[in-house]
Formats: structure tokens, sequence, C-alpha cells
């Protein structure tokens, strides 16, 4: 039989796995597409959920931190024949909760068969589960994985996936979660991963690193708590659209973009005239930095009621609504840094969830639904990042929102806000 036809079709030679089970749960669409895979006896459909899955392989965390972005792999002897050497590796749903040591780094198809690094060393993918299968990793068995990692895409984008075992459907750690879903939508990760690993220890350090130029644990205690506290994201934002919320609360309703510039401008022009010399010796601001304060807000006022007129024509807020506050942008955020943290080691699955359980809390105390919720996050990121483009940063997350206002599986349509 031919490398070819081995590796795709399959053969007494090639797999010494264990026979499925009946009735197993399995954790998330990857293991249950190759549980189902494996049932046939289809190894070809077997390679396509592999290829786009992420796998993980445990290393020294000791290792990690010496030399990271450099791969160790440690090969045991499970699977096929007397004493064959196997490199075990682990789909994201298989992973055990976090722990100091070992860690994991993140792989997939495509990189291990171009990086294989020995040629008698087997492919062991979960063992010890009913999804669990072995594969020679000859280089004409490469040759075949490459081909099926090129025809399936990866990384996965914009796809709901949950955790259906191993992973909180209700309650309040599940709604903390649910608050950094769009981010978990956008970047196809499980939403209710509570024991995150994301894309591995290294890689989850250095997305802190270069992204929240976080390197420390104090420096993640302090970013969580900004996050938390809703302090992240900008104070001149918030005072801006404090102002259209307490206009609405006191003439009932809708404001007009002209009232609203107005009582801005003539509240910055307040704040400016009353603030006196401190015992420091700083002085108040000039009437030059008053008005280009005044100048900003406009500015701002302008890109708020463009996003939001947007965001009404796209269908993520309702007519006559509008944003009061984005600090759902931090709190979505705090969410997914409870997770990073543990990813990066800067905390334990006690104190991550902790951080999830408040994420949540800060969440409900401030919003009246997850539409609410989802507009309020959104806007805050495009003030950030987007620029008015209405590119990526903006689509990623109206396709996330879409998805999760419509999936029968969405967590914001199986658990309450409130």
């Amino acid at each position: 039989m031919s490398p070819d036809l081995t590796a795709e079709q399959g053969g007494p030679d090639e797999r010494h796995a264990a026979p499925p089970i009946p009735s197993w749960q399995a954790p998330g669409d990857i293991e249950r597409g190759l549980y189902e895979a494996k049932t046939r006896g289809d190894w070809a459909a077997y390679f396509d959920v592999l290829a786009a899955a992420d796998l993980y392989h445990p290393i020294s965390r000791a290792v990690a931190d010496a030399r990271p972005g450099w791969v160790r792999y440690t090969a045991t002897y499970w699977g096929p024949g007397p004493r064959a050497e196997c490199l075990a590796f682990f789909t994201d749903g298989m992973l055990p909760a976090p722990v100091p040591d070992p860690v994991f780094f993140e792989a997939d198809l495509d990189q291990l068969a171009k990086d294989w690094p020995r040629e008698h060393y087997w492919l062991a993918i979960n063992p010890g589960s009913p999804c669990e299968a072995f594969f020679p990793a000859t280089a004409a068995h490469r040759q075949v994985w490459r081909r099926h990692a090129d025809r399936v895409p990866h990384p996965r984008r914009n796809q709901l996936r949950t955790l259906w075992a191993g992973g909180p459907l209700h309650g309040p750690v599940a709604h903390g979660l649910a608050c950094g879903a769009l981010l978990c939508v956008s970047n196809a990760s499980l939403w209710n991963a509570m024991g995150w690993h994301g894309t591995g220890y290294v890689r989850e350090r250095k997305r802190l690193r270069e992204w929240w130029a976080i390197t420390t644990r104090e420096q993640w205690l302090s970013a969580e708590e900004a996050l938390l506290s809703g302090r992240m994201s900008s104070s001149f934002w918030a005072l801006v659209l404090e102002i259209r919320s307490v206009l609405a609360r006191d003439f009932g309703g809708m404001v007009e973009v002209d009232h609203w510039r107005q009582v801005t401008s003539r509240v910055i022009r307040s704040r400016a005239a009353a603030q006196e010399i401190t015992p420091e010796g700083v002085a108040p601001r000039s009437d030059s930095e008053t008005e280009a304060e005044v100048a900003g807000a406009q500015r701002l006022i302008g890109r708020i009621t463009r996003y939001e007129a947007r965001f009404r024509a796209d269908g993520l807020l309702p007519e006559g609504r509008f944003v009061h506050t984005v600090e759902a942008w931090d709190y979505g955020r705090a969410s997914k840094m409870a997770r990073w943290g543990l990813g990066a080691r800067f905390c334990d699955l006690a104190e991550a969830e902790q951080a999830v359980l408040r994420a949540g809390r800060v969440s409900r105390m401030s919003y009246r639904s997850w539409e609410d919720f989802s507009a309020a996050y959104i806007l805050g990121r495009c003030l950030h990042f987007d620029e008015e483009e209405f590119g990526d940063w903006y689509g990623d997350m109206l396709n996330a929102h879409r998805i999760l206002m419509t999936d029968p599986n969405s967590p914001w349509l199986n658990i309450p806000f409130k």
C-alpha cells in the first residue's frame, strides 16, 4: 500500500488505537469530529479535523522560561508496538487544568509536518481517550499531513466553540466567562474554558508582554484590577458619555446632538474654571488647553454618533437606543485577562475564577442585557482601534455579535444577563 493510501485510508499497520466506546460525551467540536471519524474508520476525515485543531505538547516550565520559542519534545512509550516512542499531542478540549509545571506549547499539523524531530517517533493524538489515535511519522506520511493542512483553514476564525464537558455552561462563572465571548468567538477559542491554556504558555506570555507590557505577576494584578474597576479605558470618553446619559435622564429620552455638544463644552469650561492651584503648586489649565479639550470632545461626539448610526444600521444597536458607557470593553477584557494570566501562570485557577466572577458582577451592575453590553464593548474597542475605518476591528466584533445573538448554543441566549 502506498504511503498516500496508507495514511489517507488506514490499515492495520497504521493505527493501534483503542476502539471507540459508545455514548462518549466529547468535550468539544474537535474531539467529537475525531471520535466520529475514528468510529467510521475514515482516517482522511480524522486528519481533516486534526488539521483545523490547535495541538498541545507538555514541556518543562524551566525549559520554556530558559529558552522562549525553543521547542523541546518529550517522547513517551505509548501506543503501537513494543516500546514504540510517541510524541503525544492533545487537542484543546482534552487539556488538563493548568498547573505551575509542566506547561504546554501550541502547534498545528502543518508545523508538525515541517518540523518533526525524528523519523522513528510516532504521533499520538489524545492518548488514553476514546478519540485517541497513533500514526507513524515518516517523511512520506508527513507529506500526507501537509496536504490535509493545505486544504483546511487554520487558525479558525469567527466560530462559537463550547466546552460541553469540563467547562461551566450555566451559573455565575459561566456568566463571567460569557462576558469575554466576543473575543472568544472572533478567535474561535472555547468561550467557557476556565482552565485556559490559550496559545500555549510562551505565546500567552508574549501576548501579555507585547500588547499590555505585562511581564510580572504584579503587573498582571494591576492590569486586572484596572479593568475590573473600569479604569483602563479613557476617562475622557466616560465624561462625554456620562454628560449625554445625564441629559437623557433629565429630559426623558434621546438627546439632540447639538444639545449634547453645547452642554459638553460648557461642562469642560466650567471644570477648568473651577480648578485652583494645588498645594503642590500645579496651576490650572490654560485657556488654550481647555479649548483644545473642548475641540477634542466635539470630535469624539461626532465619532460616537457616527458609530452608533452604523451600529443601528447593522442591527447591533436598537433604534432609539445609545451607549451609556464603554466600561463593558474593560469588563470583557477583564474576563479574558483572567484567563490570559492563568495561561501565562501569573495566577492560579482559583484567582482567575474569582476575577471572572467579579467581571460578571460588575457587568450586571452596569448593563441591562447582553445586547446592551455588546454595543458598549464594541464602541469602546472601535474608539480605541478602528479610527472610523469600519475594518477588521469592527467587522470581527460585528460577526461575533451576530453569532452570539443567533446561534442556539450561544451563552448569550442560554444564560440570563441579570
